[in-house]
């Protein structure tokens, strides 16, 4: 979705901050080569919970890179009781470990992320996002112990050379290469071959890990069942246009999950049958009550077609039958079909500056100067103008709210009156919230119930609070096959305000 938009944006006037106040995707994006992205885990050294890495502890590139996670991910989640039960594990999975006498320092990111990553230094991160969508000790431990592994095989570092090399490579074709497709093929070779050794890495990790667990006295199975949660959450966000987010991009640095899900199954065989070894899923879920579910308020959030932002103090509704997402950079929206988008950023234009003037500044490719219209929407000043490419037509919104100017960018493959009313529609919902909304932003929490009889999964499933596709996000929260049922006494997760 971000690439409709992507191509036509230029630079000027370019976003001052992410709407989720984080740092830069790019930093994302290194984070994602060096750790554990979405499917993947890392990590080395005595678990310590909260505190960053003191001066004496770490050099100063892991001190900064501490600070800039935090930034990324929300900053660190303060919870004593889920600080002491991923202390217990992770002490429990390194005296099993190869190196008992490594030491680690954890972080739990208060993201809704499903995420874990780690540091050469031996600091390992995991998301509450990723805390939250499993379901019992030994889950949360096959990814804990998949990340001591990276550190353990010393993946960094020897990941850190293989960079070396490719970017040599990429020197010496620039260089020396004078035949385009001769030297487009090397370095396509080069990439091919940094990507297979991290895929070979990632599967390393797995069968390591899995070992951990199990000589630690955990179910091995427990990655198995973890990363088949994990690719049943991100079909949750599978694009309208019915592409698998789950499928393996042919560089990506890390293996598809059904291949994991497959290699994992391999592994816990070779240690134990099913049913072996210890999940408590009881205590586990008497653990994670009250987690935060989602978004946090405070960096914005998503209730059904509504966006609202209690620290900046706006809210905004989608036109109908949009799906809207709160990613790091920007509020972007889809409609059902993917025949209409919509994407809500923040830019710092100077105040002498006009809107209309910025609207023709160039940071949009084809804006129509003739549609260039001064407009005020609930009181704040503001600028309308379309603009078109080749497969969109888009309807352009800049509205000056305090020092910041918010740009909406709706777009519709066929331009009509109802497409351009719909979108006028949705940006004259763009308002200051009242101090009553802003004290009663409350997040979402995880909540544990006993399943009474009569009750269904389609039963349950609508107790979850303001959640779309209730039923499929009660399954995956809850690790439950589409055919799979709930029986009196169960413990289950909902998500409750």
């Amino acid at each position: 979705m971000a690439r409709i938009f992507a191509r036509l944006i230029g630079t000027t006037g370019r976003a001052s901050a992410p709407l989720r106040l984080r740092a830069s995707a790019l930093l994302v994006v290194a984070l994602a080569l060096a750790g554990c992205s979405g499917d993947r885990f890392v990590g080395p050294q005595q678990v310590m919970l909260r505190e960053p890495p003191k001066q004496s502890e770490a050099p100063p590139a892991a001190r900064r890179e501490h600070q800039r996670i935090l930034a990324t991910y929300g900053g660190a989640y303060e919870d004593a009781r889920l600080e002491a039960m991923v202390t217990k594990t992770v002490e429990r999975l390194v005296a099993s470990s190869e190196r008992p006498d490594q030491h680690y320092k954890v972080t739990i990111l208060n993201s809704p992320a499903v995420n874990a990553f780690a540091l050469p230094t031996g600091n390992i991160y995991v998301t509450r996002g990723l805390i939250g969508l499993a379901n019992d000790h030994s889950e949360l431990a096959s990814v804990l112990a998949h990340e001591m592994s990276h550190v353990i095989a010393q993946h960094a570092a020897i990941r850190e050379d293989q960079a070396k090399q490719a970017a040599i490579v990429s020197r010496v074709v620039s260089d020396v290469v004078s035949d385009p497709q001769v030297g487009a093929l090397a370095l396509a070779k080069s990439k091919l071959a940094m990507a297979s050794f991290s895929r070979a890495q990632e599967f390393e990790a797995d069968g390591i890990g899995v070992g951990i667990a199990a000589k630690s006295g955990y179910d091995p199975y427990g990655a198995v069942r973890f990363l088949t949660s994990m690719g049943r959450n991100a079909g949750l966000k599978a694009p309208a246009n019915g592409a698998d987010p789950r499928s393996l991009d042919f560089l990506s640095s890390h293996p598809a999950t059904p291949d994991r899900i497959r290699n994992a199954q391999t592994n816990a065989r070779q240690f134990a049958a099913p049913g072996a070894g210890e999940r408590d899923r009881a205590a586990y879920l008497s653990e994670i009550e009250g987690l935060v579910y989602g978004e946090d308020p405070i960096e914005g959030y998503v209730r059904g077609r509504r966006f609202l932002h209690p620290k900046l103090g706006f809210t905004f509704t989608a036109p109908e039958e949009f799906t809207l997402e709160n990613t790091a950079q920007a509020v972007l929206g889809l409609k059902e079909g993917g025949s209409q988008a919509m994407r809500l950023d923040v830019v710092r234009v100077p105040p002498e500056q006009s809107l209309s003037d910025y609207l023709k500044s160039g940071w949009m490719e084809n804006v129509d100067a003739s549609s260039i219209e001064d407009v005020t929407l609930n009181g704040f000043p503001a600028a309308t103008a379309t603009a078109k490419s080749d497969l969109w037509a888009f309807r352009l919104y800049v509205v000056r709210f305090g020092s910041e100017v918010y740009r909406f960018i709706y777009a519709a493959k066929t331009k009509t009156a109802e497409t351009d009313r719909a979108f006028r529609e949705s940006v004259g919902t763009f308002r200051r919230l009242t101090l009553e909304e802003i004290e009663q932003a409350k997040p979402l929490r995880i909540k544990i119930v006993t399943v009474a009889p009569g009750d269904t999964v389609e039963k349950l499933a609508t107790r979850m609070a303001l959640i779309d596709r209730q039923v499929e996000r009660f399954r995956v929260l809850n690790g439950l096959d589409a055919g799979d049922r709930v029986k009196p006494g169960d413990q289950v997760k909902i998500v409750v305000e």
